[in-house]
């Protein structure tokens, strides 16, 4: 009898090697290398059945297009992440830290999806159907059809969506699921790419919307190699401070909606709350007349919200400075401090720089570049911005303002939140007739728009 072939595969990046190595020569991760049993060969004839599926190559022109019918979850704030609803056969990828959320909001879209489109399966590999039976319980689930299973094999998974033939199928998560057809342990690559595929097979075949909840690592990024984005048509990431009462849910990959879509939650007793206006949100608490506060219109996919930048300027007691960044990208505050020091001649070699966007949100967008260097100079001159003013703008390396995207965005938004002035780059200004009820300040250099905004 022939003995199994085997081989070594990184956990980290998916590469695969003949024997083992303490560190693997791909990702450069050391221990990561696990060896797993190679499939049986398929025999010839059976591949050859399987390449045969009747499809013909078919021209461009002669292709019908067909819109892809949306599919409300019931829940406001994650179709629009989702692009206006879940599609039919779609295959969707839910990641976050644990105890984030995931699992509740969940369990709330299935019991409202099985309300109104039809029967769901929640299959569970993590918690017993007591404990998601408690849960519903406290999220106020009312009668639906909504089946559990606490279930891990794949196989027994796939024969409970034979049998049922639900309108969404939720798999809680997919580094618990194992087929019986492989001899890794469940959450290895091999295992979380078997698992996927069959899914997704699944859900393309039946025309069935498949929700994947994902494990992250310490670093903040999706368990598994990267083809376990690439197998998934939807890739959403769950944000949130544990200590903040608010929750994001970010796309960053989407086949049928746009990229960077951002939903906004609210953690209650209850359950997660829709936030229907997050700039109201973020902008709550903002103190008025503090030096170093601005706001920023800032762009999250096709949505505009404010936020709070916040900066702090003090005299170091140590040798070397400290530059700390809460929210924004610690590299790029470094090089507008640069910028400021060079181009505007405000001294701070000897000084300690902390900024931080409220809230607890991320911006990583070039706008948000000259509202942070508005709030570093409001610090250092102990002068605080007028607080009905927005900012917006890139920051250049020879201290020009240059252009951003959907200006007519922000500028609408900063109005409509009561904002009676917005500085922002001065090929961004709208027409005459435009966003009237802000007036618009275009700027050119970080000097004039310091000159605007600390006159």
């Amino acid at each position: 009898m022939k003995a199994p072939r085997t081989h070594f595969e990184c956990q980290a990046c998916g590469a695969q090697s003949q024997k083992w190595l303490g560190r693997c020569p791909e990702c450069g991760s050391w221990n990561s290398l696990v060896e797993e049993r190679l499939p049986a060969d398929v025999p010839a004839e059976l591949g050859r059945s399987l390449s045969t599926t009747g499809a013909t190559p078919r021209l461009y022109a002669e292709v019908e297009g067909s819109d892809a019918a949306r599919l409300s979850t019931g829940i406001a704030e994650f179709d629009r992440v989702l692009g206006g609803g879940v599609v039919p056969g779609s295959l969707v990828l839910l990641g976050g830290e644990p105890g984030i959320g995931k699992s509740t909001l969940l369990l709330q879209a299935a019991a409202h999806f099985a309300r109104v489109s039809g029967p769901v399966l929640y299959c569970s590999g993590e918690e017993s159907e007591q404990q998601v039976k408690s849960r519903g319980d406290r999220l106020s689930v009312a009668e639906a059809p909504l089946y559990l299973l606490a279930e891990t094999c794949l196989e027994r998974i796939l024969e409970a969506i034979e049998s049922i033939s639900p309108a969404l199928v939720i798999v809680d998560s997919v580094q618990t699921v194992f087929s019986l057809k492989m001899s890794s342990a469940p959450g290895s690559i091999g295992q979380v790419r078997e698992a996927a595929t069959q899914l997704l097979f699944v859900a393309k075949s039946r025309n069935i919307p498949t929700l994947l909840v994902g494990h992250v690592t310490k670093d903040g990024n999706l368990a598994g190699p990267k083809a376990l984005e690439h197998i998934v048509d939807t890739v959403l990431y769950f944000e949130g401070e544990r200590h903040q009462a608010h929750r994001l849910v970010r796309a960053v990959k989407n086949r049928f909606g746009a990229v960077s879509e951002l939903g906004v939650f609210e953690m209650t007793g209850e359950g997660l709350r829709p936030v229907a206006n997050p700039s109201e949100l973020f902008l709550a608490e903002r103190p008025t007349d503090a030096p170093g506060s601005v706001v920023l219109c800032s762009i999250e996919g096709t949505r505009p919200i404010l936020v709070e930048v916040q900066a702090l300027v003090s005299a170091s007691t140590f040798g070397n400075a400290r530059r700390m960044a809460s929210g924004i990208d610690p590299q790029r505050l470094s090089l507008l401090l640069a910028v400021l020091e060079k181009r505007v001649g405000l001294s701070l070699v000897g000084e300690d720089v902390f900024v931080n966007i409220a809230g607890g949100i991320a911006v990583d967008e070039p706008a948000a570049d000259l509202a942070v260097v508005a709030a570093v100079a409001s610090s250092v001159r102990n002068r605080a911005v007028d607080p009905r003013t927005a900012v917006f703008g890139e920051v250049g390396l020879a201290g020009e303002v240059r252009g951003t995207t959907q200006a007519s965005l922000r500028i609408r938004e900063a109005a409509q939140m009561g904002f009676t002035r917005c500085v922002l780059p001065t090929r961004d200004r709208l027409a005459s007739g435009e966003a009237r009820a802000c007036e618009q300040i275009g700027v050119e250099s970080v000097g004039h728009a310091l000159e605007a905004l600390l006159p």
